[in-house]
């Protein structure tokens, strides 16, 4: 092996392409060769992706996923209270200071791959989430039903609602990218040559890996939290501190959003205010 060779490439390699070892395994041996190679871009990707990204950090596209908006109510009355859960709503019915915040129908995934992975593995049913300032929120559109004469019916949460084969999807292109990184680092690599050099393995890593990110959003999912055991919902929330009261959730924004797709039950109750008209 000559001096400038970077170990690694093989283990790299097995680790990648056999499905049963766990993609934290395969992101460990990228991070060695990634010191190896002294490079240090390869090794914050891996290490991002290993422990999770900060609320700082940017995003690579495949972590902003299509999510559900929903709220769970319930609605007082004489016979008692009648609770829907998992209601799905626009983003146009969020208040305005959300809209603004860019809080919509896509969520950032901040956690780490083996969270992510246990949250797959113990999820029977969507993954909820709750953005930051929540709870803040849902107090704000249950005090806007008073306010519109329509007493007796409160928010009691506002989440998230995602899909788990879109977090399996997550997990997936961690993998691809990682695969093509080795494709990458073979194509350059004559056949006579067992180790790639430095400059291989830093053209491979420009070639595989998208580390830019867009909106940078600080929510995440708490991976503590975020399962669910016998048929349960996976749950997830967030500590970001709430934002100040604002304008009612009725006024419109001219802020474009993705729809989501991802299929739930609909409740069987219509409440009044959250049925579509």
């Amino acid at each position: 092996m000559q001096p400038e060779d970077v170990r690694g490439l093989e283990e790299l390699e097995a680790a990648v392409l056999d499905d049963t070892i766990p993609l934290a395994q395969a992101l460990r041996r990228c991070l060695i060769l990634g010191g190896y190679a002294h490079h240090q871009e390869l090794r914050e990707w891996a290490q991002r992706e290993l422990t999770g990204y900060g609320p700082n950090d940017a995003l690579p596209v495949y972590r902003q996923v299509p999510a559900a908006l929903a709220v769970n109510v319930n609605r007082h009355s004489l016979g008692g209270i009648t609770q829907v859960n998992g209601h799905r709503i626009s983003h146009q019915q969020l208040p305005e200071a959300a809209r603004n915040a860019g809080l919509g129908e896509k969520m950032p995934v901040h956690e780490g791959v083996r969270a992510l992975a246990a949250m797959v593995s113990r999820s029977q049913g969507p993954i909820l989430a709750s953005p930051p300032g929540a709870a803040e929120y849902a107090l704000l559109m249950s005090q806007q039903q008073t306010d519109l004469g329509m007493t007796g019916t409160e928010i009691t949460s506002l989440h998230w609602e995602v899909a788990t084969p879109i977090i399996e999807g997550v997990l997936d292109q961690i993998r691809t990218r990682l695969a093509q990184f080795v494709a990458e680092m073979r194509a350059q690599m004559p056949a006579d040559q067992q180790n790639p050099n430095p400059a291989q393995v830093d053209k491979a890593a420009k070639h595989a890996f998208d580390i830019k990110a867009g909106s940078n959003s600080p929510v995440t999912i708490n991976a503590n939290t975020a399962s669910a055991d016998r048929g349960g919902t996976a749950t997830a929330n967030t500590n970001e501190p709430a934002p100040a009261p604002v304008q009612p959730w009725f006024h419109r924004s001219s802020v474009l959003w993705t729809i989501l797709g991802v299929v739930v039950a609909a409740a069987a109750v219509v409440v009044p205010l959250l049925a579509a008209k």
